[in-house]
């Protein structure tokens, strides 16, 4: 399901998918953390000032997802190349994932690729049973911060869906 917006909808299953997160074809994706909270952080693309304050923001909040056991994933339609040496730049340790070929598809099947052919800047937090907890659209230009995300986290824990360390 989707919102008005065409991002996938809480209590939506969520989508299994694995993508590239290493050029040496190691792939990653939300199946392999059933069991944990998992964070996507969709997003435009690497090197622009809203994307890297974004997803440097996301590196510095680390402590807080772990808190709730929580993964971070990262997703755009840039390469694995492209990524690493983002990541690299930015030192961020959390994966980036390829979502370049085909391009956006994990992205049109969360809602969330742009007609400009990019991510849209999305967060969706998937309950440690893969089903949508809670989703948000951004404007492309407006960093989200983590507080949205925090709270979602913090929803599972109340509802009781996650224990906290």
């Amino acid at each position: 399901m989707t919102d008005s917006d065409g991002l996938i909808t809480p209590g939506s299953p969520a989508p299994d998918f694995t993508l590239p997160a290493t050029p040496d074809g190691r792939r990653t994706g939300p199946g392999q953390f059933r069991g944990r909270p998992v964070v996507l952080a969709f997003y435009p693309a690497d090197w622009t000032p809203v994307c890297g304050d974004q997803m440097a923001l996301y590196q510095a909040a680390m402590p807080e997802f772990e808190r709730y056991d929580a993964v971070l994933l990262g997703l755009s339609v840039d390469s694995i190349w492209s990524h690493q040496a983002f990541a690299e730049a930015r030192g961020i340790t959390f994966p980036l994932l390829a979502d370049f070929e085909p391009k956006g598809e994990v992205s049109r099947r969360y809602g969330a690729y742009t007609p400009q052919g990019e991510s849209a800047r999305a967060l969706v937090v998937l309950d440690p049973d893969q089903t949508v907890a809670w989703s948000h659209l951004s404007p492309p230009d407006v960093n989200p911060g983590a507080d949205g995300i925090l709270d979602a986290l913090e929803q599972l824990v109340s509802d009781r869906r996650v224990v906290t360390r």
